[in-house]
């Protein structure tokens, strides 16, 4: 990584900062800014989220910048008194992109999983170009499912 130290940090309630930068992160990568920080919510709310047991969120940070990250859900089954976690966005910066740091960011998160005991970790990608690297690297870390993904309208005019 050119000498620069790498550190994957996992947020808690206090770093709201971090959290913002993630979201701008985010917003960068997936040429989404709008949805990433168009309405962001309040302090106490990302408190809140941050503190919860059911969302994990973790930054990669290069120089004290957040140059990647995840957040990611932990699932709590009802068939059997067990938990997965779904990996809901994971981005890094395309200038630090092929080092190592997706890689890390899951390493930690398996980490993390471990911690807790959780059964399994999932991770959806598109089968569109620009998910071929995701693609890629998914398939080096774990084992591949052939599955559908629909979005279901609210009924409400929501999307």
């Amino acid at each position: 990584m050119d000498g620069e130290r790498l550190c994957i940090h996992q947020l808690s309630p206090d770093d709201l900062a971090l959290m913002d930068a993630l979201l701008v992160t985010f917003g960068e990568v997936f040429n989404e800014p709008e949805t990433y920080t168009g309405n962001p919510p309040d302090a106490g709310y990302t408190r809140r989220l941050l503190g919860s047991d059911s969302f994990i969120a973790l930054v990669a940070l290069k120089d004290g910048a957040v140059i990647g990250g995840l957040a990611a859900y932990e699932l709590h089954k009802f068939e059997q008194p067990r938990s997965e976690i779904y990996i809901y966005d994971l981005a890094v910066v395309e200038a630090h992109r092929r080092q190592g740091v997706a890689t890390a960011l899951i390493q930690q998160l398996q980490q993390v999983a471990a911690m807790r005991g959780v059964h399994a970790i999932f991770v959806q990608a598109d089968t569109a170009e620009e998910d071929q690297a995701a693609i890629a690297l998914y398939s080096k870390l774990g084992t591949r499912e052939e599955v559908l993904h629909f979005d279901l309208t609210l009924g409400w005019g929501g999307k």
